[in-house]
């Protein structure tokens, strides 16, 4: 039999994990390890012209995981072209972006970024956050998983699942 982990290896039963619109409820970080919840929350970002922020926020994650010095001062620039120079096409406004110089690029770091990471997710989580749970995108996301939830065929399966587990 096939162990239920939660996505980050830790066992789970079906009646403890929150999935989908209910686990992005509690909070904007495990709305952030979520690709549908990123791309619901980036959809509505959208509508409000503060996509930059989340796309900011996910760039600066996945250069944390760069290895190599070259592949770390090519993903700085694009990050620094793209969100922090004064000519940045999807520019991020947070305080201390004015006494960022290219210069920092020459010797990148994983956490260089981190400090204007941190203010871009408190923004996202004490501005838009809260707007995006009372957003259509949120709520009907939310409906149709309810009504997915009360279908016939998913009444079966937790059904099955219950004669499984219960034998």
């Amino acid at each position: 039999m096939e162990k239920i982990n939660d996505g980050e290896g830790h066992p789970s039963s079906s009646h403890q994990a929150l999935k989908g619109t209910s686990r992005w409820a509690t909070s904007l970080e495990n709305l952030l390890e979520d690709p549908e919840g990123v791309k619901s929350f980036r959809e509505f970002l959208k509508k409000e012209f503060s996509e930059e922020n989340v796309l900011f926020w996910l760039a600066c994650e996945e250069f944390k995981k760069t290895q190599g010095k070259k592949q770390m001062q090519e993903k700085a620039k694009e990050i620094y072209m793209t969100f922090l120079s004064s000519k940045a096409s999807s520019q991020v406004n947070v305080e201390g972006q004015s006494r960022l110089s290219e210069t920092i690029l020459e010797t990148p770091h994983p956490l260089m970024f981190q400090k204007l990471q941190d203010q871009i997710f408190n923004l996202m989580k004490y501005d838009s956050y809260s707007r995006f749970l009372k957003s259509d995108i949120f709520l009907n996301h939310k409906k149709s998983e309810e009504q997915e939830e009360n279908s016939p065929e998913a009444q079966t399966a937790a059904k099955r699942a219950s004669r499984i587990y219960n034998t």
